[in-house]
């Protein structure tokens, strides 16, 4: 969708802001840029709708060359969303949003119809905040807006320059999980500047790592993480490299382990029994549809048993505790390691996608997952093909 020829921008002052950049953008795809100030990432992302123009190469959006595009044409084509949103404080937040389709010359009734179905797209209730003028929102709503009005022309390409970068850090994480969402729903071709390596790790199916004017690195989040191509890139992304792999590294199915499974109505001396056998201070209770209910612990049911009574063998549902640390699979090993700090548990149990149990997430399998991870990008093999040594095993 978006190729970049050799392309590089030097201006008259002899500074040089980019120098021969190549590479491409898929259609659908959201490539972060990421980099330090002066890299050279917003000028990148100006030359794709020419509000800078390159001083040599070639830029080809969808095919065609846009040098031979005039940059209005161009810039009604392309989405732009910007940091404080840069919306006009004299109209309304729905008349903010129905610029371009009113450029366009959409007529009045569809580019209203258009605005209102976006405002409810990105969350913001037209009736509710149609009306309102920017100042009447806070900059999280701000934002919202931005994208709404850079989406009102259903264009191809969208362009987003620090968008988050002005809002606080809970405010950008909840238009983070927004965007994502979006993205998922309306699959754009997006590129994404941002100074911020945990945001380029969490938003960008590829990063792009900006030094100095060049193209240092473009690959996966994880692969960045994991394999750094340059010195370069490795000091940028930092030392911590490996906690920050945790957001783009999901937890599958062989990361897990098996502790024992009893039921709610099972007697107490068979979950003892169990429990015993496979040497377990604990085991996973389920409930008669194999829904996962919480734990019990050895010490519990043990004390419980005794001598049959009148109102029979005590059941596991008497000693058995529910479950609040859970997650599931494909989410993130960070989610799995903040979830376990939240509940300060020593496990979590993880479900599948019919949220069935499939196992449970220990620290030393968490840490065994990201090694695996890991070893696999280097080697370029599935994870399920590696082999580590294990904690368990030493």
């Amino acid at each position: 969708m978006i190729r970049f020829e050799n392309v590089t921008k030097r201006y008259p002052n002899g500074a040089l802001a980019v120098e021969d950049l190549s590479f491409e953008v898929a259609e659908g795809e959201l490539v972060t840029l990421v980099g330090p100030s002066g890299c050279g990432k917003t000028t990148t992302l100006k030359m794709v709708n020419r509000l800078v123009e390159p001083t040599s190469g070639r830029i080809l959006v969808d095919g065609e060359d846009i040098a031979a595009v005039p940059p209005v044409d161009l810039r009604l084509r392309i989405g732009y969303v910007i940091q404080q949103a840069g919306l006009f404080p004299h109209r309304t937040v729905l008349d903010n949003t129905a610029t371009v389709p009113h450029l366009l010359g959409w007529p009045k009734a569809r580019r209203r119809e258009r605005a209102r179905e976006l405002l409810d797209l990105v969350g913001l209730d037209p009736d509710v905040f149609g009306r309102r003028y920017p100042d009447q929102l806070s900059g999280g709503q701000r934002q919202r807006v931005g994208v709404a009005r850079a989406l009102a022309a259903d264009p191809p390409v969208l362009l987003m320059d620090e968008p988050f970068g002005a809002v606080d850090p809970v405010v950008r994480e909840r238009l983070q999980t927004e965007f994502l969402r979006l993205h998922s729903a309306l699959g754009k071709t997006v590129l994404f500047v941002t100074h911020d390596i945990e945001e380029a790790v969490r938003l960008g199916g590829r990063m792009a790592v900006f030094g100095e004017g060049r193209l240092e690195q473009l690959d996966s989040p994880a692969q960045v993480l994991g394999a750094p191509a340059t010195p370069y890139v490795a000091d940028f992304v930092g030392a911590d490299r490996g906690l920050k792999r945790l957001s783009v590294t999901p937890v599958e199915r062989g990361d897990l382990e098996q502790p024992p499974v009893v039921h709610l109505d099972d007697p107490v001396d068979k979950a003892d029994e169990r429990m015993r056998d496979e040497g377990a201070r604990w085991a996973v209770v389920l409930d008669d549809a194999e829904e996962l209910h919480g734990w019990v612990a050895a010490q519990a049911v043990r004390e419980a048993r005794g001598p049959r009574t009148d109102a029979g063998v005590p059941s596991v549902r008497d000693h058995a505790r529910r479950m609040e640390a859970w997650l599931r699979l494909g989410a993130p090993l960070k989610s799995a390691f903040s979830t376990m700090l939240q509940h300060d548990a020593g496990w979590i149990a993880v479900l599948d996608e019919a949220d069935r149990f499939a196992g449970v997430l220990t620290p030393a399998s968490l840490h065994e997952a990201l090694r695996r991870s890991i070893d696999a990008d280097g080697r370029q093999v599935p994870r399920r093909d590696v082999e580590v040594e294990s904690v368990k095993g030493a």
